[in-house]
């Protein structure tokens, strides 16, 4: 007698919403890393009008013989470097007066890495529920908005390149 095979579903076979805030919160948080590939280091130069070799100069730091952007530390966080902040006002609804808040963005949010274009379909966040709502507690996007089946999910997890119809575009 043989042994049937019992496939198990993923816990997020029905699917999972996401859609990017441009929040900033997954840009910032304990020390970590941004790995770039070459081909995404000249990505960013062109888009920064400069040289690859001066985006690695400047930017990035070597680990291992791989590529990570640089951290900046700012009140108690690591701060990918490209993370940037500028004051802003918005007027709610009803409100006499505008308020003021800190708008935090990506200063290369069109030419951000897979890394970050992948999120929040990482292996880790997707190893259970539990691990998905402990970042959705840091992601106002995680949960809400665009939905994506189980096999967009795969695909964008087990991205070579940037996945066609990434997370985060809105």
């Amino acid at each position: 007698m043989g042994k049937s095979l019992k496939i198990i579903e993923p816990w997020h076979g029905d699917g999972l919403r996401f859609t990017c805030t441009q929040c900033g919160n997954c840009c910032t948080g304990g020390p970590g890393y941004v790995w770039l590939t070459k081909e995404e280091i000249v990505r960013v130069a062109e888009h920064l009008s400069m040289k690859p070799e001066a985006v690695v100069e400047q930017y990035c730091r070597k680990i291992d013989g791989k590529f990570s952007f640089k951290e900046r530390r700012r009140r108690g966080s690591y701060d990918c470097i490209f993370l940037e902040e500028r004051e802003a006002t918005h007027t709610p609804d009803g409100a006499d007066k505008p308020v003021k808040y800190t708008q935090r963005f990506c200063a290369i949010y069109a030419v951000r890495p897979l890394q970050c274009r992948t999120w929040p379909f990482w292996h880790s966040n997707l190893a259970s529920a539990e691990s998905w709502e402990i970042a959705a507690q840091r992601c106002p996007g995680m949960n809400q908005g665009r939905k994506f089946g189980e096999k967009q999910i795969e695909r964008i997890r087990d991205a070579a390149d940037w996945p066609k119809d990434p997370p985060s575009s809105g």
